[in-house]
């Protein structure tokens, strides 16, 4: 027998356990499971408590239709809470417990992780409160489509992983090996795949539209595009490939009043890039109501800069 490597693989794991072992220390007593009732019958799933006087982070399908529910912790605690907003299009929820207590957990930035990175799943599947999994980031940058009555909106950049996810987890923490937040555990996609929505500054804005206001205001263009590649001497001068061609204008439109035409190739947008949609929809939230957004389009050959007022979104 090859003691050496088997001591080396012993360590290896002895180190794997140490870590995962240590978020699950900190984040359990952070994570709460929720329960519901409407209507529709009675729903559970997860909660995270990200700051002291309340507020926790879930998704919006977890408490749709609710309007109150009941948390529990990992001690024992059990407390009533309010939803105070919740957002179908990021499917991102806020609710307030009555009773607040748990520590808050630290959020991180999911646009610098690494595929193959170390992640811990913390939540309450099938009603196994406190259930820890672990695994590795399996994709970054997918898409998860998102509907709120006739609206549907891509969730992009969205966290693919191999640890174990089940109903339940809907709502749940997705920590990295640091133990911060990175991620929300939305959907369980299939056996061995689970999706997180990511924690980055899309969904910090939304977060924090939810606390203030209890919803999210979209701006609205009024075009919609498909990606399509720009001629390559413009492209090789940008260091951009992909721009977005114009396919439909809303007549009377923030973009149709600013001059954008079927046909015309948007390749920035707020001097950011838009060779995709999601690109041009991650600028399309609160902020951006009623303030100058100048685009710049390909148009026969030539540049062409406009000026758009994105208008709210009814």
């Amino acid at each position: 027998m090859d003691t050496e490597h088997t001591g080396v693989e012993a360590g290896a794991l002895d180190a794997y356990s140490e870590v995962v072992t240590g978020v699950a220390a900190h984040l359990l007593p952070s994570v709460a499971a929720l329960s519901v009732r409407t209507p529709q019958g009675a729903g559970a799933g997860s909660a995270v408590t990200f700051t002291d006087d309340g507020f926790l982070l879930t998704n919006a399908h977890v408490v749709a239709g609710a309007h109150s529910g009941t948390a529990a912790f990992a001690d024992g605690t059990e407390t009533k809470f309010d939803v105070v907003g919740a957002d179908p299009l990021s499917d991102l929820a806020v609710v307030r417990v009555h009773n607040p207590g748990a520590p808050a957990v630290l959020f991180g930035n999911a646009d610098t992780l690494r595929i193959g990175q170390l992640v811990v799943a913390v939540g309450n599947p099938m009603g196994l409160a406190g259930s820890v999994t672990a695994g590795v980031v399996s994709g970054l940058g997918r898409s998860l489509p998102a509907r709120d009555g006739r609206r549907v909106r891509i969730i992009d950049s969205v966290i693919q992983t191999d640890a174990a996810l089940n109903p339940g987890n809907s709502g749940g923490a997705l920590a990295d090996s640091t133990g911060t937040v990175v991620g929300i555990n939305t959907a369980v996609a299939g056996y061995g795949l689970g999706l997180a929505v990511p924690i980055n500054s899309t969904t910090r804005t939304i977060i924090g539209e939810l606390v203030g206001t209890g919803k999210v205001r979209r701006a609205w263009l009024g075009v919609a595009g498909v990606p399509t590649p720009l001629p390559p001497q413009l492209a090789d001068r940008l260091g951009q490939k992909l721009g977005l061609r114009v396919v439909e204008v809303v007549p009377g439109s923030p973009a149709g009043s600013a001059g954008i035409y079927l046909g015309d190739i948007l390749i920035t947008a707020g001097g950011q890039p838009t060779s995709t949609v999601q690109a041009l929809q991650r600028l399309m939230l609160g902020p951006a109501i009623g303030q100058s957004l100048p685009i710049t389009l390909l148009r026969k050959n030539a540049l062409v800069d406009v000026v758009t007022i994105p208008a709210e979104l009814g």
